[in-house]
């Protein structure tokens, strides 16, 4: 069976809660034996270090995401650090920033991600990096804060910025979108990029592929992914998961 890791996954949401154990249940048949599980915000990190800690195969991140912003307090930064330093996690995540509604202030959301970018340096962890209308302004300041890695999850970006993250060493994240045909960039990106930074990912319960519309997206979908960037790229199933896979491995450092 292949290997796959799915790299993204909110599977702490509540669309989850009735049938949490049958979804785990369906991505380990679908060959997902990895799910790094992205936090959103202070209230969210318990309910993952409990699910992670009860399903071996699911690694948390904990970190404050920009579009959650009114729910995040200054206090907050040192509740992270605490966290890191008593729920050992696989990345500080999910962070960045979302340019893309006028009604989350910019600077706020600038500074909790500098934060935090330098926390993940302090306790030697990769980012897991939502960016959104703010792709040159995030890849800018990474660079500034510098001793980063990383991922750019949901990359929907130009060849040219994905080039920039490859050259600091990040990997980008690849999901459900990839599977729709009108997005076509994207499909350039992923068929001719070096295969070293590229990580699957469903962002579950969100972003359900072209064959899943309005539908909840859940970590077993990942194959719906695979088939499509293996097809992009002319190569196999297995060697796109296994390649993806040892990306993850190295990137997250799980065993």
């Amino acid at each position: 069976m292949l290997e796959l890791t799915d790299s993204h996954a909110h599977i702490d949401d509540a669309s989850f809660d009735a049938d949490r154990d049958a979804m785990f249940t369906r991505a380990s048949q679908a060959g997902v034996g990895h799910i790094v599980v992205p936090a959103i915000d202070l209230a969210s990190w318990g309910r993952i270090a409990a699910i992670c800690a009860n399903h071996p195969q699911a690694h948390p991140a904990y970190g404050l995401h920009p579009i959650y912003l009114d729910q995040h307090r200054p206090e907050h930064i040192d509740a992270l650090i605490t966290q890191l330093q008593t729920h050992p996690a696989v990345a500080v995540g999910e962070i960045g920033l979302d340019y893309f509604l006028p009604e989350l202030d910019q600077q706020r959301q600038r500074e909790y991600f500098q934060q935090q970018l330098r926390i993940a340096c302090d306790f030697d962890l990769p980012v897991i990096v939502h960016a959104r209308r703010a792709m040159d302004e995030v890849t800018s300041t990474m660079r500034r804060i510098g001793g980063l890695r990383g991922v750019v999850h949901s990359f929907s970006g130009s060849v040219q910025q994905a080039q920039q993250l490859w050259d600091m060493g990040f990997h980008i994240g690849i999901g459900g979108p990839v599977t729709y045909e009108r997005a076509q960039r994207l499909r350039h990106i992923v068929a001719t990029m070096p295969i070293e930074r590229l990580l699957l990912e469903t962002d579950a319960p969100d972003q359900p592929g072209a064959g899943h519309r309005g539908e909840r997206n859940e970590p077993a979908r990942l194959t719906d992914v695979l088939g499509v960037v293996a097809a992009l790229r002319g190569e196999s199933e297995a060697s796109i998961a296994q390649a993806t896979t040892a990306n993850a491995r190295r990137l997250f450092r799980f065993g």
